[in-house]
Formats: C-alpha cells, sequence, structure tokens
C-alpha cells in the first residue's frame, strides 16, 4: 500500500473514532439535533420583526363617518379587528396587556378637521415587544393618514412632490423576517457547533492523555488534525442539510432561489475553515474553561459582525475591513447570493477562494503551534 493510501486510511479510521466518541455523548448530541431543529425554528418564527394580528383597542368618542372608516381600516394580517371599549376601560386594558396598541379618537374629531384644525389623536404603547411597537406605530400613522387624505381629497397619496418614490422589493417582496432568520440561523449555528465541536475534542483528548497515544503510534500531527475536521464537520454538515431541507424549506416554507447542492459545496469548506478556527482556539488554550472563554469571545463577533445581523456597510471602515479576514463573512454573503438570489458558482466563487484560503491560514498555523506544543510536551 502506498504511503497516501496509508495516509488516507489513518483520517478515515481517526474520524471515525471521532463520530463513535459524538455518538457517545448523548449531550453533544441532543444539542446537535436541537440547534438544528427545533432551534433554528424557533428562532425564526419567535423572534418576529413584523406587526401580525397585532391586538388593537379603540375609544371612538367622536362615532362620525370618518373615525369608522379609520377603525375599519386596522385590518388583518398585521392588527386583528379592533376592540371597541370605553374610555374607563383604555389603562386598566393596557397594563394587562390585553392589548399592543390602544387609540383614542377625541370628540368633534371630523369636524376638527373639516374645519383645518389639527386634533390630537392619543396612541398608547405597550413597549414591551421594542420592535414591533416602533413598526406598528408607524403602520397606524400611515393607516390613519391614508384613510383622512383619501376621505377628503379622495387619494392616498399624501405628497405634493414632482416626483413620486415607488418602491420594488426583490428577493422578499412581503418582506417576511423569518424567511431571513432561518437561514441565517443556519449559518450560526454551523459557525459555532464547528468551533466548538473541533475545539473541545482536541482539548479533552489532551487532558485525558488521549493525544499522546496517537502520537506513539504511526501518526502525524496533521493525520490528527484533519481527521477531526472531517469527523466532526460531517456530523455538522448532515445537520445543517437536514435543517435547510426540512425545516427552513419544508417547515418554514422559505422559498429557496439557488442550489442546495451549491450551498452544502459552499458549507463543505467554510466548514473546513470554522474547524480549523476551532483547533487554532484548542491549542492556544490550556483547559475546558479557557476554551470555552475563548470560543465565547470569537463566536459573538463572528456571528454580530459578518453581515447576518446587521448589514456591512452600516459599521465603521475599520470593522469591515478587520472582517474581511473572517471567513464567516464571505459565508453568509455567499449564503445570501445563492439561496435569496439564485447566483451560481460563476458568480460566488471569489467567496469560496476566500473562505478557502483563510481556512488553509488557519489550518497551518493550528498545525504549526500542534506541532510545537508537541516538542515542548504540552
Amino acid at each position: 500500500m502506498s504511503s497516501f493510501k496509508i495516509h488516507l486510511s489513518n483520517i478515515y479510521r481517526l474520524g471515525l473514532k471521532e463520530l463513535y466518541s459524538l455518538w457517545a455523548d448523548k449531550a453533544l448530541l441532543l444539542l446537535i439535533i436541537w440547534a438544528f431543529t427545533a432551534g433554528i425554528y424557533s428562532a425564526a418564527k419567535g423572534v418576529s420583526q413584523e406587526i401580525h394580528n397585532a391586538p388593537v383597542a379603540i375609544v371612538d368618542q367622536d362615532q362620525s363617518q370618518l373615525s369608522h372608516r379609520i377603525s375599519n381600516a386596522l385590518t388583518p394580517p398585521y392588527f386583528k379587528k379592533p376592540d371597541m371599549i370605553e374610555m374607563s376601560q383604555a389603562n386598566e386594558a393596557l397594563d394587562k396587556g390585553y392589548y399592543s396598541f390602544s387609540i383614542i379618537i377625541p370628540p368633534g374629531f371630523q369636524r376638527d378637521l373639516q374645519a383645518g384644525r389639527s386634533p390630537n389623536v392619543q396612541l398608547n404603547i405597550d413597549a414591551n415587544v421594542m420592535s414591533q411597537a416602533f413598526i406598528g406605530s408607524g403602520y397606524i400613522e400611515t393607516i390613519f393618514n391614508n384613510e383622512i387624505n383619501e376621505y377628503f381629497n379622495r387619494s392616498t397619496d399624501t405628497t405634493t412632490d414632482p416626483i413620486r418614490l415607488v418602491t420594488h422589493v426583490r428577493f422578499n417582496p412581503n418582506m417576511t423576517g423569518f424567511w431571513f432568520g432561518g437561514v441565517m440561523e443556519i449559518i450560526n449555528n454551523i459557525n459555532m457547533l464547528t468551533i466548538i465541536l473541533v475545539g473541545a475534542a482536541y482539548i479533552r483528548e489532551r487532558e485525558h492523555g488521549t493525544l499522546e497515544h496517537l502520537l506513539a503510534m504511526p501518526l502525524g500531527p496533521t493525520e490528527i488534525m484533519l481527521s477531526k475536521i472531517w469527523a466532526n464537520g460531517f456530523a455538522v454538515l448532515l445537520a445543517a442539510s437536514f435543517a435547510l431541507i426540512f425545516i427552513v424549506k419544508f417547515a418554514l416554507q422559505v422559498p429557496i432561489a439557488g442550489s442546495i447542492t451549491l450551498f452544502i459545496a459552499a458549507s463543505v469548506v467554510y466548514l473546513f475553515s470554522a474547524a480549523s478556527i476551532g483547533i487554532f482556539l484548542g491549542t492556544i488554550a490550556r483547559s475546558m474553561p479557557q476554551l470555552g472563554l475563548l470560543i465565547f469571545l470569537t463566536i459573538i463577533p463572528l456571528q454580530m459582525l459578518s453581515g447576518g445581523a446587521t448589514p456591512q456597510e452600516s459599521m465603521p471602515i475599520w470593522v469591515q475591513n478587520v472582517m474581511k479576514l473572517a471567513p464567516t463573512t464571505y459565508f453568509v454573503r455567499l449564503a445570501k447570493a445563492i439561496l435569496y438570489r439564485g447566483a451560481d458558482f460563476s458568480i460566488v466563487w471569489p467567496d469560496f477562494l476566500a473562505i478557502a484560503i483563510i481556512g488553509l491560514v488557519f489550518f497551518f498555523i493550528a498545525l504549526g503551534r500542534f506541532r510545537k506544543s508537541i516538542v515542548q510536551g504540552g
């Protein structure tokens, strides 16, 4: 058998050992299963960024044609059909959380508008859900303005500017938040679990003395590192592929514009990069608690500054330049291009290349530190 085949056989068998260890660790196994099933679904659906069936109460002290028209304009799917309540009930209903919004229309509202006066409409908001409170108040204000303008001017156009701005939304025409959140949660979980699994596997073997036993065999550091990368990467890739097809595409009903196969291929490249970072952190940490702190300090910036949570264009220039050294930045951009905009390989190949180069850099740095620790005996 040639030397190359022997190396491949060693990497394969060591990887199987890693998979058996992962299978025996039920806590980690349950973490992976939860993260790529219920974790993704709850993160996508639980944190809503848009108004949906918000409960509204209206105190209509005017009882005019215009006030009834405004009340009837608050309709699903943004708002539930408004409940008409008395003034004495308004504060108590909002305090007890029965309604997210309560609107008080003053007496003489229509008459004052017809006379050219500007009557005040009181909008009380339960701001426990900050995003919905902010967005919902804007929706209500727009609905009020449109209905008033149409009632008096027979038109919803409230502007007299010579240019009218018409917005066309592409790729997510209804601006449904969980379409974006589900895919980004898959990327976050791939990043987090790969770094944790590989880094923890390295530290665990060093703490238990297994690493020294492996090095006493005809095995090299490269074989040990590659075995950990492919085994743990394979487990994460299998879970991520399942999540994309069955959780995001079927359970969440998110339309996938591009090739799932191309995204999985990109995930393979990124898994190598993230796993190399995990081993690199493992060579720095001296114990599992230290690894946990390093992972905590690494994963949060990678997830928050890579463009998945906030567009990079809104960040300071120096942050954008620093994040060009992180593989997550290119993976997020690549995933958006493939899954949302239907990009093919001819468009995203620069991101493939950037992820691979960064992964190789971290791999060889980790390999150097691994060999150095062997020489120093720690």
